[in-house]
């Protein structure tokens, strides 16, 4: 509680006792709105972690931020509201507008590109925090906030180069081939380097002037690093980037928090930089790989190139017809699906769904399995099954499913390659040499449903196409599940 010297020192030296106590009470509650929005946002966290919880923790995530910022937009700081109503607005009906327009083949570079907003917004926060005036800082205090300037917008420079640059991989306007420059750990090292150097200069300025050469040099050289970074590592390993920048996002924001003096902005941008470095880590280990190596330059070329050849001689593949698939499934006492990047391309989910039900009527075992880094997204396949009503009992995860595929009738791959590839585990002369896949091959049968002998994002071709119980299924995704379905309705 507050005695009257404390409320009457509350504001101003000529604050009346009243509005000395009206101020106290408004950052009282500030400070509970911000703690509620905290909690909401580790609610949300915790229901995203299943599928069954993930529209709920959804709901929370949404109503958190909304009080945010509402408690942000009407605080007693804010009293410019024209000028934030012309930057709110645009934002708003930008945002509502990709929401409604993209498609989740495009959710990928969406988020990449949401990422980037994350760290543009911490660069200029941080040229803004230090053009503000520092009046009644003490020298340690004052070292302190430029170390937080620094810092944050070296974090985000590096957040928006690398963010845009998945993004325009994502979207196919760059090649998802890595770009290899000679002595490129080096160049890197560099520029780290150059990096720590100007910061400690920049420490030492006096003049703000000085300051804010030193922040743009330092701005552009941490952008060129990040966009190197990003530019360097291959497309087998964009879930994992996605992943590594939706963390480089949160620490951007939590050094804006402190740069601002906001403490949600501060625990919301830790919540999300450590969970995204957790499933970075997940991932990382989902592949077999060192999130070092990851960063430092990953496997991969862009989908679609010319193979790389693998051990022995390859063989023919067997061809089968979607009606012949369809009565090998109504012969099968158990089917697994594997969904992939192409599932999402032809949009086939709606129509796998009905082939499910189909199956499931006959008293056939379905079962979908999920390898951690199926598709250009964490958790991709998840959402996209769950958009098509598949019920979430029946989606497994690759560590729960691999033992059962030997007892398996019949699995049909939709759109997926790498994850699949039985070169990870037969040949360690192979780039993807010890990453965990989904042994399909060990099913009684295997069809595989691609639109043709293209590799994967890794770039090497897949011994899973010539193998005896194997049968390609060519043609878009979405064509051949309807045709099944075609077939299974017709039985």
């Amino acid at each position: 509680m507050y005695d009257a010297d404390n409320l009457a020192t509350a504001g101003t030296p000529t604050m009346s006792l009243a509005e000395a106590a009206a101020a106290a009470g408004g950052d009282s509650f500030v400070t509970i709105a911000y703690l509620v929005a905290a909690v909401l946002f580790i609610m949300s966290l915790g229901g995203l972690s299943k599928q069954e919880t993930a529209g709920r923790g959804n709901m929370y995530g949404i109503v958190g931020m909304i009080l945010a910022l509402g408690v942000a937009i009407f605080s007693a700081e804010v009293n410019r509201y024209g000028i934030l109503a012309i930057a709110m607005i645009p934002a708003l009906i930008g945002g509502s507008w990709l929401a409604v327009r993209v498609k989740m083949t495009e959710m990928p570079q969406l988020v990449a590109l949401l990422h980037s907003f994350v760290g543009i917004a911490a660069v200029l926060v941080g040229f803004a925090s230090f053009l503000d005036p520092h009046g009644g800082m003490t020298p340690a205090e004052l070292t302190v906030h430029q170390i937080e300037v620094y810092i944050g917008i070296c974090i985000g420079a590096i957040t928006f180069t690398g963010s845009v640059i998945a993004c325009l991989k994502l979207h196919g306007a760059l090649s998802g081939k890595p770009l290899m420059l000679p002595a490129r750990h080096l160049l890197n090292l560099v520029g780290l380097v150059i990096t720590v150097l100007l910061g400690i200069w920049f420490l030492s300025s006096e003049a703000t002037s000085t300051g804010v050469v030193l922040l743009v040099i330092a701005t552009i050289l941490t952008g060129v690093l990040g966009a190197h970074l990003v530019a360097a590592i291959g497309g087998a390993d964009m879930p994992v980037v996605v992943s590594m920048l939706n963390s480089y996002s949160g620490w951007a924001a939590a050094a804006a928090g402190f740069m601002l003096g906001n403490d949600l902005l501060i625990i919301t941008g830790a919540l999300v930089g450590s969970s995204g470095a957790i499933l970075s880590y997940i991932m990382c280990r989902g592949m077999n790989r060192s999130f070092v190596s990851v960063i430092l330059g990953g496997f991969g070329t862009a989908e679609g190139t010319v193979s790389v050849a693998t051990e022995g001689a390859q063989g023919d593949v067997i061809k089968i017809s979607a009606d012949d698939t369809a009565d090998e499934m109504r012969s099968a006492r158990s089917v697994v699906i594997v969904p992939g990047y192409g599932m999402a391309v032809a949009q086939a989910q709606h129509a796998l769904a009905e082939v499910t039900r189909k199956l499931r009527d006959a008293d056939i075992t379905v079962r979908f399995a999920i390898h951690p880094v199926a598709g250009r997204l964490p958790g991709h396949m998840n959402v996209l099954l769950a958009e098509a009503g598949i019920p979430y009992d029946i989606v497994l995860e690759m560590d729960e499913i691999n033992d059962d595929l030997p007892n398996t009738d019949l699995v049909l791959v939709i759109g997926a390659n790498d994850i699949v590839n039985p070169d990870a585990e037969d040949n360690p002369n192979s780039p993807i040499a010890g990453m965990p896949v989904l042994q399909v091959w060990k099913s009684r049968m295997v069809v595989v449903m691609k639109r043709s002998m293209a590799t994967g994002y890794a770039g090497v071709e897949n011994p899973l196409f010539f193998k005896e119980n194997t049968r390609m299924l060519f043609g878009d995704a979405r064509d051949n599940t309807d045709a099944m379905l075609g077939g299974l309705r017709g039985s």
